[in-house]
């Protein structure tokens, strides 16, 4: 197999934008499965939803691998879920791939998750290609959909087909680079029929080929002055710089079709083998051992140094299955590789491709290969080498959870199996957490939303067989200052025995928070005010400080600390001390800091019929929502708006009874902000009453 030929690519989308209806079509084509299945309706449910939660809901929950060819090229391929809440399967499956498609749908165009998608994409560097799909909905509007590319993603899109009828009249598409129409023929549309274009679509079709070719032109220099100068590009040239403009991410080729209606898969699939790249195309830089500046550059190459990534972790009934991307050498059954985290041996016992839930054993993989490794205990991100201290790979980006639940199991036997589920989800998805209140004894999990912590839930009841009680959900509230405070705080303790003293002197103010990196520290000490050694003390006893604030014992974010002066004592001063100092100076200046409480804001798009628009808006706005936009289309009304998590608890029912069952909604975490203060004094309150009656 050559490397050139290798495809690692994956489908994202917005939720039931046809993602796994266009991975089962793809599946049926390569010749993978003889049978097409629908995601929902009668039969066993889409290949590539093999959970059994997956095909009651009709959603992916998990990503899942597959290895197909198609004209002589091998593509793995991995389909990613829609939801928000299990936005951490698409992280990390953008974070191995080389190129993706982006699935969008005809009539809602570019929606709020196709948006966190595309930063996904851009987070990572990967190329793409988009399909506009459920071409065969009435209201599909392809071009409507190209210019929220333009707009919405700041992309530039290049239509290379345009659609023949449209809605329920939708037949095929015309390709403009072999201007022909494509008909898509047979029981399930396996037969591509090449036919000359209609005469009624001639001109607009002349039109968009211009277009495009103007738009591709841009990525050659050769190829502009054949167009300046009025003559035709040949195929090769057109497929050849589009291809470079592609891997250099200056602007996505549009295709489009319907999956469920079996029309224009192949011509994505011939897209996806000309266009996006191999893993020759990519550049890959790891860190090397000891040194996070110093870079070292991957490279495909089967008889190079083993360097692969361990992306996604599964438990199944055999062990833990460790999906690995390798990015240069080659790993063979039986060999040990070592995990570069915890320095640790691991023996290969068996590798195998993924199809789905299946797999096929092989006996080595090699540079540019996505496949799992059986019976190896790692971490979600590890990277294995066949060297100490070889490399490191950039690990993969983690979002904050936003609500939690309590769990407990009211029977006590079922205690053990209850902590064997939850060890292996917090495993396996980095986005659920685990903890135990320390004074109520109560075990939490908390995760990315409603949806996230309920199909965990339904797991630990199917899977293992346990009864689980579930508390109300609670969202994870923040404090932060508001306004900036100077301190002079002395720390000191000297009665009998050796005694403790510090003394610190600086300012704290509010930060923007901006991604993680919610503290900072800064110090200006001249003079040896205070050594060197005690300053890291002063910045840990802040950070420690801020794990529980003081207003409500919420996590204490966008805080910035100067430390400008202070004084210490030759015999009493201590490590210990200065951290102690720098704890009750936080607890003192941040209550005179204004302290607020931050609250996550949900980003929310509802979808539904017209005349339900007023009363769903109405009620948004009761619930301490911010109405951004609304746009009718075809009926439809689309409602963008920005809701506090807290209120959004149960909206999914509250929104079909108002609606009659027809509107839909989907959300994501948007930013934290400032809670109204009759809210936070709200909070406080039950804050303080919860603590009492834990005591």
């Amino acid at each position: 197999m050559k490397l050139e030929d290798v495809r690692n690519i994956g489908i994202s989308a917005h939720i039931d934008s046809g993602k796994t209806t266009l991975s089962e079509r793809i599946l049926f084509y390569s010749g993978r499965i003889h049978k097409v299945q629908e995601v929902r309706g009668e039969g066993d449910g889409a290949t590539m939803d093999h959970m059994e939660l997956e095909k009651e809901r009709g959603i992916t929950i998990t990503s899942a691998a597959t290895t197909v060819e198609w004209e002589g090229k091998t593509v793995n391929l991995i389909d990613t879920p829609g939801h928000v809440d299990f936005t951490v399967e698409v992280e990390r499956s953008l974070r191995v791939l080389d190129g993706a498609v982006l699935v969008l749908c005809a009539v809602g165009g570019v929606q709020a998750q196709s948006l966190t998608v595309d930063r996904q994409m851009k987070r990572y560097k990967v190329p793409r290609l988009a399909f506009i799909n459920k071409m065969d909905r009435t209201g599909a509007e392809p071009h409507r959909v190209c210019e929220e590319i333009a707009d919405k993603l700041g992309d530039s899109p290049i239509l290379m087909q345009l659609p023949i009828g449209e809605g329920d009249d939708f037949e095929g598409v015309i390709d403009l680079i072999k201007m022909k129409a494509l008909y898509f023929d047979g029981s399930n549309g396996e037969t591509v029929r090449e036919e000359d274009i209609p005469a009624d679509l001639q001109d607009e079709a002349n039109k968009f080929r211009a277009e495009m070719i103007e738009s591709i032109s841009m990525g050659s220099e050769e190829m502009m002055e054949l167009v300046l100068e009025g003559e035709e590009p040949s195929e090769d040239m057109i497929h050849s710089t589009l291809r470079t403009i592609v891997l250099n991410r200056e602007a996505t080729p549009v295709f489009m079709g319907t999956a469920f209606k079996n029309k224009g898969v192949q011509p994505l699939l011939d897209a996806v083998n000309r266009y996006l790249p191999s893993p020759k195309d990519r550049s890959v830089e790891a860190n090397k051992a000891g040194d996070e500046e110093d870079k070292l550059a991957l490279e495909p190459d089967p008889s190079k140094p083993f360097v692969g990534m361990a992306f996604k972790i599964v438990e199944d009934p055999f062990g833990q299955l460790t999906f690995t991307r390798i990015y240069q050498g080659t790993i063979r059954k039986g060999e040990t590789y070592i995990n570069q985290r915890t320095g640790r041996k691991d023996r290969f016992s068996r590798i195998v491709r993924m199809h789905s839930e299946k797999r096929e054993e092989i006996d080595e993989a090699t540079a540019g290969d996505i496949v799992a490794v059986m019976g190896i205990d790692c971490a979600s991100g590890d990277t294995y080498c066949d060297e100490q201290k070889y490399c490191t790979l950039e690990n993969i980006f983690v979002a904050d959870p936003v609500i939690t639940m309590a769990v407990n199991v009211p029977n006590r036997s079922d205690a053990d199996k209850l902590g064997k589920a939850l060890q292996r989800f917090r495993k396996e998805d980095p986005t659920f957490h685990v903890s135990t209140d320390e004074e109520t004894n109560e075990v939490l999990i908390a995760g990315m939303g409603e949806l996230h912590l309920e199909v965990y839930i339904e797991r630990i009841r199917r899977e293992y067989g346990v009864e689980v009680e579930v508390g109300a959900p609670k969202v994870s509230y923040r404090e932060a200052p508001t306004v900036a405070r100077e301190f002079n705080y002395k720390h000191k303790k000297q009665t009998g025995g050796s005694g403790q003293f510090a003394h610190i002197v600086g300012s704290l103010e509010p930060m923007e928070v901006d991604g993680d990196e919610t503290f900072e520290f800064e110090e200006n000490i001249v003079g040896g005010r205070i050594p060197k050694q005690y300053i890291p003390s002063v910045e840990k006893g802040f950070r420690e400080a801020c794990t529980r604030g003081p207003l409500a014992r919420y996590p204490v974010v966008g805080v910035k600390v100067t430390l400008d002066d202070g004084s210490y004592h030759e015999v009493d001063s201590s490590d210990k001390a200065f951290q102690t100092a720098a704890g009750g100076c936080f607890r003192e200046t941040f209550v005179q800091a204004k302290p607020a409480i931050l609250e996550p804001m949900m980003k929310m798009e509802v979808e539904v019929p017209e005349d339900f628009q007023g009363p769903v808006v109405g009620d948004l706005i009761s619930r301490r929502g911010l109405v951004n936009n609304t746009e009718a289309r075809e009926g439809v009304s689309t409602i963008l708006a920005e809701v506090p998590l807290v209120e959004t608890f149960g909206y999914a029912t509250d929104l079909r009874s108002m609606t009659k069952g027809q509107g839909t909604f989907s959300m994501e975490l948007s930013k934290y902000m400032k809670v109204p203060a009759t809210v936070q004094q709200e909070i406080i309150k039950t804050r303080a009453e919860e603590y009492a009656n834990r005591k």
